[in-house]
């Protein structure tokens, strides 16, 4: 029988946006593949760095999808932002949460106070900490709070810095653009405790029950958060070209930002991994031949041989686009 991707870890790590949903609608593909992978035996946790619901929200929405999951499958930025937190041994107490409910949710069940709550102090210099992660009601008046708060000596943590969200109208604004807001106002840059950080696949690969990294692949659609995220802790990746990037951009990707694997849709997952089709990477494709085409290309750049730029126009070539 041929080997399929499955075949090779005990668990998957799973990013949601762009991968598994755009906004409030699935991917194609998405959920019947990831229900396989569950019947195939091999674990799947999910793991976003949109900070702006809690897990118990997000495997709800999953469960509306179709999907069969536990609240405790789904692990997020804020719960990375208050790991960081309580991991540091630095005395923090009294936090201030921008974004979502799931930043504030993550850091009461990690055991600190939020700004507003009964017995939390009421100045700026009161706050030990900010954390600011997603929310799509997040306004002015909030981002100007974070920026007293750090100038006045709190400790600054963003759950992530994605510039860009994928929703179902398209791409939008995303957290790593309000916290450059912010930035523009304090002298300080922010910890990131999401991807790329890898946080929160330790987080996953500890529920997956994994033995190493080496038995985790984490799955994702932007290179510079969940394949450099994956990198970064010793993990293998697909990137998933459903979202934000491209095989165009993973031929120009720098070492750190290199999958392991390429798939056009979850379905990947599932298939053999050798799959004899014609073309190179069009529709169809083998996920061994167009690695062994985008490993070409990387060698050849870290040759010296070839720019990124003309990486990323022959991989279009060879895609026919």
């Amino acid at each position: 029988m041929t080997e399929g991707l499955l075949d090779r870890y005990d668990g998957i790590v799973c990013d949601l946006d762009g991968v598994v949903y755009a906004g409030p609608d699935a991917i194609p593909h998405a959920i019947a593949s990831l229900q396989s992978t569950r019947e195939h035996g091999t674990r799947v946790v999910y793991a976003t760095n949109n900070a702006s619901r809690p897990p118990s929200a997000v495997a709800a929405h999953l469960r509306e999808l179709g999907l069969r999951l536990d609240d405790e499958d789904v692990v997020n930025s804020s719960m990375a932002a208050a790991h960081v937190l309580r991991e540091s041994g630095a005395q923090v107490r009294i936090v201030l949460p921008i974004g979502g409910e799931g930043v504030a949710r993550a850091l009461r069940e990690a055991g600190f106070v939020c700004v507003g709550d009964d017995d939390a102090g009421a100045g700026t210099g009161d706050i030990d900490a900010v954390v600011q992660g997603y929310g799509p009601d997040v306004r002015a008046t909030d981002l100007a709070a974070a920026a007293h708060a750090v100038n006045g000596g709190a400790r600054w943590v963003a759950t992530n810095t994605d510039l860009t969200l994928p929703t179902e109208k398209g791409i939008a604004p995303g957290n790593g653009s309000l916290v450059q807001a912010v930035r523009n106002a304090v002298a300080v840059d922010p910890e990131v405790a999401g991807k790329p950080m890898p946080v929160m696949y330790d987080m996953a690969s500890e529920r997956i029950g994994a033995a190493d990294a080496s038995r985790v692949l984490a799955v994702g659609d932007r290179l510079e958060t969940d394949i450099e995220g994956a990198t970064r802790g010793g993990y293998d990746s697909v990137l998933v070209l459903t979202g934000v990037h491209g095989l165009a951009d993973a031929a120009a990707a720098p070492k750190e930002r290199r999958p392991t694997y390429v798939l056009a849709d979850l379905r990947g997952l599932t298939q053999p991994y050798e799959v004899e089709t014609a073309g190179e990477c069009g529709p169809g494709a083998s996920v061994a031949r167009v690695r062994g085409l985008l490993t070409s290309l990387w060698e050849r750049v870290d040759a010296g041989d070839l720019s990124a730029e003309d990486a990323a126009r022959e991989m279009r070539q060879a895609c026919g686009s």
